[in-house]
């Protein structure tokens, strides 16, 4: 698999790499468009990068909150003010910090018991966000994505029945080893995306990350290699200890 791979000096420098490529692409989506649609990850790993963007002046004064739409690649099935939210998780680190409209904020109503019911919501609220009638896919400036131990990015876990959707932009994902439905965009809405950055950080993702980079295609086992923008940018932010299994063909340090 190709991969345009930068191995940050620590975790700090990854943030500070992330937030970069935040604030430019959102300066260049705002200038050619108007405006600046994200999709933000969940997890541990991009709360450090949220901190940055909303709370280091430096960093977010460089982008016209006024302008930004921010939406989520995945959700847990919870409601948001729950701690394993990740519309929590944003909200806290990034989005109270910033001036952005509230209306502009679509997030994914995991709160609903059903699951599938949220998800359906969130197509419609794509939809309309995006103004994009039947049979037509969202394209986003910008998408940050995760990846587990296992492989899984968003929440297109292994062997799952999301990873084979290919007609509905949102679903809700039954994960049985974690016994719990999660909601997420789908692989065409993904790849649809103009960019796309992984955040992997840890030792526990190392071999995953090696397997899903170097090793034989094999999405229902690593569905991690199923983003691949057929019309966009995928990069992958790592730090040392994530990227310790790679091949020195990856050896692209940033600090």
């Amino acid at each position: 698999m190709t991969a345009d791979v930068s191995i940050a000096s620590d975790t700090g420098a990854l943030a500070r790499a992330a937030a970069e490529i935040f604030t430019a692409a959102a300066a260049g989506a705002i200038r050619a468009r108007g405006t600046f649609r994200v999709a933000l990850a969940g997890g541990r790993t991009p709360s450090a990068v949220y901190a940055l963007l909303g709370q280091d002046e430096a960093t977010r004064s460089r982008v016209d909150w006024t302008r930004v739409q921010v939406f989520w690649g995945d959700e847990r099935h919870v409601p948001p003010n729950h701690l394993d939210s990740n519309f929590r998780m944003a909200h806290d680190a990034m989005l109270r910090h910033v001036p952005v409209d509230p209306g502009h904020v679509w997030r994914i109503k995991a709160e609903h018991a059903d699951a599938d019911r949220a998800a359906r919501e969130y197509e419609r609220d794509l939809r309309l966000a995006f103004g994009a009638g039947a049979g037509e896919t969202p394209r986003f400036d910008l998408v940050l994505l995760g990846m587990g131990p296992d492989g899984h990015t968003a929440s297109l876990f292994p062997e799952t029945d999301a990873l084979y959707e290919r007609r509905r932009l949102v679903v809700s994902n039954r994960v049985e080893r974690l016994r719990t439905d999660r909601i997420t965009l789908t692989v065409p809405v993904l790849n649809r995306a103009a960019e796309i950055v992984f955040l992997v950080q840890g030792g526990d993702k190392a071999a995953a990350l090696r397997a899903v980079l170097e090793g034989p295609f094999d999405p229902d086992r690593l569905p991690a290699q199923l983003i691949h923008p057929s019309r966009g940018r995928l990069r992958w932010l790592v730090d040392p200890a994530a990227a310790a299994l790679l091949s020195a063909t990856h050896a692209v340090e940033c600090s």
